[in-house]
């Protein structure tokens, strides 16, 4: 059994804020432990704080009306391209699904094009759902679209009102953002696994880890026999107890198993465990996190509003993970981060596309409690000649964006030479 302390539940959940995100790597302090079956906010408390505004657009006085409504490729890259009537403009990078282009054209484009970019959250979010019964078609696909047209559109009114995308919303809290790096790989033997987590803490100085667990989706086979337990016995050896732990199963177990792989993780100081059930069984997920001591963690699935509130009023998991692609964007995402913070729990948003992790880094910088890392993919030397100051990676942390927008300095820079899809 490691050395490490195992934190309860209650003193890692209370480490997002000023004080953890401007610490490093290691056991939380001790508290008492929480009631494994305690109950959230109530759901009309829930509805009170989904309803508070995110957008402060104080800056923003004059009609914003969308001219254009592009999609373009540049080098494997997807873009959306947003200009106004007066000529404001803003970009954003997708996450990288090209077949989506006929449906960014047919249902997209038409919308948005007319409309006052002011209004995104006042009205034109919940608009664009019902517009020609287009909740017909939400679901992860749909959602990232519309993640895509909202980050170009922030990126566009930030630049006109002079403000970071997270000052847009409400405010930056956090200047640094300490990150973990993580391993996507299953086909590696856990010795194989250990020396690719070593690379990726050497390459980055990041603090913490995150490698994956079971099968993905796998009705709780194992990757490989043996793999999952001898794993992560063999980082925590080999990594020491100054690296912190996590874990991914990525939807592979059923309960019973879930709970055997958390209690490995408790033994070794594992930080949280991330997705032990499948995704939509959130029945078994609640199992899993009211019987282990070590904060669950799930949401990356997830697109609706309605099944967030109801994992955060009945605590059916630790820490709340919408992806800000896959979600919808970031006002839907913030208002998650709303409901989390009023049951005391963190909001540490789930990222997909290689770009993901600046707009994870304005969520983060702008959210009271993200959590106590987020996940870095390690590629920041592709973008950061675009921005201006430059993202800064130091001690297992990055610097949040501070120019306006999302933070790039000439969106004719990222646009040239780009070809036009939609």
């Amino acid at each position: 059994m490691s050395s490490k302390t195992q934190p309860s539940r209650r003193s890692f959940l209370a480490v997002g804020g000023a004080a953890a995100l401007g610490g490093c790597a290691g056991p939380a302090p001790q508290a008492e432990s929480e009631p494994k079956a305690a109950r959230g906010p109530s759901v009309e408390e829930l509805e009170q704080a989904l309803a508070k505004p995110v957008l402060d657009l104080s800056g923003v006085s004059q009609p914003v009306i969308i001219d254009s409504l592009r999609l373009l490729e540049k080098d494997g890259e997807q873009i959306v391209h947003v200009r106004s009537k007066d000529g404001a403009e803003g970009v954003s990078l997708t996450n990288g699904r090209d077949y989506m282009a006929g449906m960014f054209r047919e249902v997209f484009v038409p919308f948005w094009v007319g409309k006052d970019a002011r209004k995104l959250e006042s009205d034109l979010l919940w608009d664009f759902y019902r517009d020609h019964s287009n909740y017909k078609l939400q679901g992860l696909l749909f959602w990232s679209m519309q993640a895509w047209v909202e980050f170009a559109i922030l990126d566009m009114l930030g630049r006109i009102a002079g403000k970071s995308i997270a000052e847009l919303m409400g405010g930056v809290l956090h200047s640094e953002i300490p990150f973990y790096v993580a391993s996507g790989r299953r086909d590696t033997t856990p010795e194989e696994e250990v020396e690719y987590l070593q690379k990726l803490l050497a390459e980055s100085g990041a603090h913490a880890v995150k490698f994956r667990l079971g099968g993905r989706m796998s009705r709780n086979a194992d990757a490989m026999p043996g793999r999952t337990e001898n794993l992560i016995r063999l980082a925590r050896k080999t990594l020491g107890d100054s690296i912190d732990i996590h874990g991914d199963a990525n939807s592979s177990y059923d309960p019973e198993p879930a709970i055997r792989v958390g209690r490995i993780l408790e033994e070794v100081g594992a930080v949280y465990f991330e997705e032990p059930c499948p995704f939509d069984h959130l029945w078994d997920t609640k199992v899993v996190t009211d019987t282990l001591d070590i904060p669950v963690s799930g949401g990356e699935q997830e697109f609706s509003e309605r099944r967030f509130r109801w994992m955060i009023a009945n605590r059916a998991v630790d820490i709340v993970q919408p992806d800000l692609h896959y979600y919808g964007g970031m006002i839907r995402s913030a208002r998650v981060a709303n409901m989390a913070e009023l049951a005391g729990m963190p909001t540490t948003v789930h990222i997909s596309g290689g770009f993901g992790f600046v707009y994870m880094l304005h969520f983060a910088a702008r959210t009271k409690n993200p959590g106590r890392y987020q996940e870095y993919k390690l590629n920041i030397e592709k973008y950061n000649d675009w921005f201006d100051p430059k993202i800064t990676v130091q001690d297992g942390k990055m610097s949040a964006p501070t120019g306006p927008g999302v933070g790039i300095e000439d969106p004719a820079y990222v646009l040239k030479g780009a070809k036009v899809l939609v």
